[in-house]
């Protein structure tokens, strides 16, 4: 049972894990604290994103010798695979390390198996201390490594009447500064952001996230434009503030199938009705942010088009539904049971 001791440098190890800020890499947060055999903090370390040092490695590193005889108390299961960087499992074992105490078990079917090799080798090992606070965490990531395929989040903004535009096609602004500005910080935390062609002909989007000054976020989404149509030269998605991908095809599953390749593990759908009503009818929308204004337009496009319901015991229902308000705003969020 893991001490007291063990526990607080779980919760720093937690701690650690979010420095980062966004990380929409292909890997997770990850937190590391070397403890000596009375407790005292030796080493940290925390993963600041693919191809850079795991959280162990980081923390090694620091204690050098003084590793031996140590506890590792880490976010996530040791690795026990070679990939950009060799296996903690393996690195933990060369230090001497004594004890190992884990939060989330590793649920990546390849990476998996560390704590196995460790025991076996004579390491005094416990997994599942806050264990639900690390998958929280890397929520998006144990999502992807499980199911085989990036979480899919639906974002949009629509008035109180579940328009996305007025009569005249006219969108902009539909929701307050505040709204965007969040809608800015979720862009900067996914791998990409999803369009339709008729999104970039209609309202030419930069599609970047941007932080609350107006300036580039220092880490940019793939821009994933989906439709058969060319785009029209001179786009905003085609400059180079972040990398673009043209997916000729209408079929959801092929959108997520590049994605997979890309190693994108959360994606943002930001297209129309049209593209909206695609992906929740193939399954492939996973979690809903919705911003609600209060404004009413009476005609215009509506915010998802025909997904096939035709009557309401049909219905997309979402669970643990959070809302809040933003600005003069409301923000609605959920988790879409239907999803595959």
């Amino acid at each position: 049972m893991a001490t007291p001791v063990e526990i607080e440098a779980m919760r720093r190890a937690l701690d650690l894990a979010r420095v980062p800020g966004p990380l929409p890499g292909p890997n997770p947060r990850v937190g590391c604290v070397l403890l000596t055999p009375e407790g005292a903090v030796i080493a940290e370390g925390y993963h600041r994103g693919a191809g850079s040092p795991h959280a162990e490695a980081e923390a090694l590193a620091q204690a050098g010798v003084r590793a031996r005889g140590a506890t590792a108390v880490v976010t996530l299961e040791p690795c026990d695979h070679t990939g950009r960087t060799p296996p903690c499992s393996h690195a933990l074992l060369e230090a001497g390390i004594a004890r190992v105490v884990y939060a989330q078990a590793d649920p990546h079917p390849v990476a998996a198996g560390g704590a196995a090799r460790l025991a076996r080798a004579g390491v005094d090992v416990e997994g599942g201390v806050f264990a639900d606070e690390a998958r929280d965490m890397n929520e998006a990531w144990t999502f992807a490594v499980t199911r085989g395929r990036p979480m899919i989040t639906w974002k949009t903004a629509a008035s109180l009447d579940g328009r996305v535009a007025a009569s005249d096609g006219s969108s902009r602004w539909i929701t307050g500064e505040p709204a965007r500005t969040l809608v800015h910080s979720l862009r900067a935390e996914v791998g990409a952001i999803i369009v339709g062609t008729g999104t970039v002909v209609t309202d030419d989007p930069h599609l970047t996230a941007r932080t609350p000054d107006g300036r580039l976020a220092a880490q940019q989404p793939v821009r994933v434009v989906v439709g058969t149509r060319d785009l029209p030269p001179g786009r905003r998605v085609t400059d180079d503030a972040a990398p673009t991908l043209h997916l000729q095809t209408r079929d959801p599953r092929d959108v997520v199938a590049a994605l997979q390749e890309l190693e994108v593990r959360h994606a943002l759908l930001e297209g129309g009705p049209t593209l909206a009503a695609a992906f929740l009818s193939a399954g492939l929308i996973d979690r809903v942010e919705w911003y609600v204004a209060p404004l009413l337009l009476g005609a215009g496009a509506t915010a998802i088009g025909d997904f096939g319901v035709g009557t309401l015991a049909n219905g997309v229902r979402l669970s643990e539904v959070r809302v809040d308000q933003v600005g003069e705003d409301a923000r609605i969020r959920g988790v879409v049971d239907s999803a595959n």
